[in-house]
């Protein structure tokens, strides 16, 4: 008889099913369901009552969309600056020495130990010694110094598992270092690229602490007004129709890029 429970305890804890059922209940609880209700929320009401004047309010709202706009701006800013930035630190780690890669990459992941407020509070403190303004400058400061190891190592896990031997096959064929560079390895570290500009460019549409803090709330970007609106009783139904247009024109922008980085993988020689 123990046996017997023995081996069905056995049996179901071998079972890949049973390990996957707490990622489940994860999934559904905390990304499912809250998106579930920020689809009830802009689709009714203050009263609970259907409607789509949610929507339409946003697509009339002037200030939601010029501040929608401003923030894709920002973001793209913000990704070309840490893309500049990333992709040579990244392919320096790649081809360097056998030590160095760890001390750069240590360099990188010692800021991350610290909590991002954190971090932007001390760039805060850091603007104010040396006399600089907060604003617009800081703000994309602040994001790239937050974001820029988020591009940084996607593009080096690329080129670190990139075979060399390509490289050697260009150069055999009588290709110099700047045409191996842009014609084999930038081609081949495109999957890369994508997953750092994803992983840059999206929280940076949605963010608001960094800018509340680094513009003393002068600057209000997309996720800053979600929080206004959320935070608001009244406007709660517009706040939800706000998050849910972001997540749709992300969720867009996610399905198409993935059909471009799996293009990439194939390769890229030309």
């Amino acid at each position: 008889m123990i046996r017997c429970r023995m081996s069905k305890l056995v049996q179901i804890f071998s079972s890949r099913r049973t390990w996957a059922w707490p990622y489940v209940l994860f999934m559904a609880l905390f990304v499912v369901l809250p998106l579930i209700l920020v689809g009830v929320y802009a689709l009714t009401d203050i009263n609970g009552h259907f409607t789509l004047h949610n929507f339409a309010k946003f697509f009339t709202h002037s200030e939601a969309i010029q501040t929608f706009v401003y923030s894709l701006v920002i973001a793209v800013l913000n990704t070309l600056i840490c893309l500049l930035l990333g992709y040579p630190a990244a392919y320096i780690m790649a081809t360097a020495d056998f030590r160095t890669p760890k001390v750069m990459a240590m360099l990188f992941i010692l800021p991350m130990w610290i909590n991002f407020l954190l971090r932007t509070v001390a760039t805060v403190e850091l603007f104010n010694m040396c006399g600089l303004p907060l604003g617009e400058g800081a703000l994309l400061f602040g994001l790239c110094y937050d974001y820029l190891p988020f591009m940084i190592y996607p593009i080096y896990n690329t080129l670190q598992k990139m075979d060399t031997s390509l490289v050697e096959a260009a150069q055999d064929l009588g290709a110099n270092r700047w045409q191996c560079f842009w014609k084999v390895i930038v081609p081949l570290s495109l999957p890369g690229v994508y997953s750092g500009i994803v992983m840059v460019f999206m929280p940076t549409v949605s963010t608001f602490a960094i800018a509340e803090l680094l513009t003393h709330n002068n600057i209000k970007l997309f996720g800053s007004l979600i929080q206004d609106y959320i935070t608001t009783t009244d406007l709660l139904n517009y706040g939800a129709v706000l998050s849910l247009v972001l997540l749709i024109i992300i969720g867009v922008t996610s399905f198409f890029g993935d059909h471009d980085a799996k293009d990439d993988q194939k390769g890229g020689l030309v």
